[in-house]
């Protein structure tokens, strides 16, 4: 019985190293310049651990991806919650300052990197990040945009509001540009939180401003016709 549980934790303490080892390899290098010997030997585990224990190198991404998933999900999940019954403004701001607190801390770089990577260079495993993540929070923002425009949610200009807030996390993503060009990632919670409450004002005032040339954009529209 000893030996049998000291073999499962032996297997599990490799599954894990395997997971920990692809994360990092899969995002500096992307999935299709990594081999599964790359993986095994930062792992520190035989050759035919990885189809062991996920079946091939596609089944061993597919699993680093959906813990990434899963994680952000429950972000998403946070971030909703904490506008419940708020007004859409009050739910934007909230919903960023969530987000953004997530994609700041510390330890969370290297899956933000990987997904990035993902969406760049798109492997079969893109679906998932997509139906998972990318379209419910943009489902989710252009329908609290859109109650704040007074306007349908697939109209561009929400779109164009929510590509915006979207974009303001760019400049703060791992990358040597943004390095080069002096966006340092903030390292204190207090400093997170500045920065993250900062982006949900810009993001609440952007809208806003939108919303006040409503009008004028309506009767633009009408005389066109």
């Amino acid at each position: 019985m000893k030996k049998h549980s000291a073999a499962r934790a032996s297997d599990l303490e490799t599954r894990e190293r395997l997971l920990a080892a692809a994360e990092r390899l899969f995002a500096d290098r992307g999935f299709k310049k990594v081999t599964v010997r790359d993986i095994c030997r930062e792992a520190r585990a035989n050759v035919a651990a990885v189809n062991y224990h996920f079946g091939d190198k596609l089944g061993l991404y597919r699993e680093v991806m959906q813990i990434g998933i899963d994680a952000i999900r429950a972000t998403t999940d946070a971030g909703r919650k904490a506008g419940e019954r708020q007004p859409p403004e009050e739910q934007l701001r909230r919903y960023v300052v969530v987000w953004m607190t997530r994609l700041l801390t510390p330890g969370h770089e290297t899956i933000h990197r990987l997904m990035q990577r993902e969406l760049q260079d798109p492997t079969p495993a893109l679906d998932d990040l997509v139906d998972a993540v990318v379209r419910p929070r943009l489902d989710y923002l252009s329908a609290v945009v859109a109650r704040m425009l007074d306007c349908d949610p697939k109209d561009q200009i929400v779109m164009r509001c929510v590509a915006a807030t979207q974009a303001q996390a760019v400049a703060y993503m791992p990358n040597p540009i943004a390095a080069r060009l002096g966006f340092t990632r903030p390292q204190t919670p207090a400093q997170i939180d500045e920065v993250a409450r900062h982006m949900a004002e810009f993001a609440v005032g952007g809208v806003k401003a939108v919303a006040r040339r409503a009008p004028d954009r309506a009767a633009a529209v009408r005389s066109s016709r």
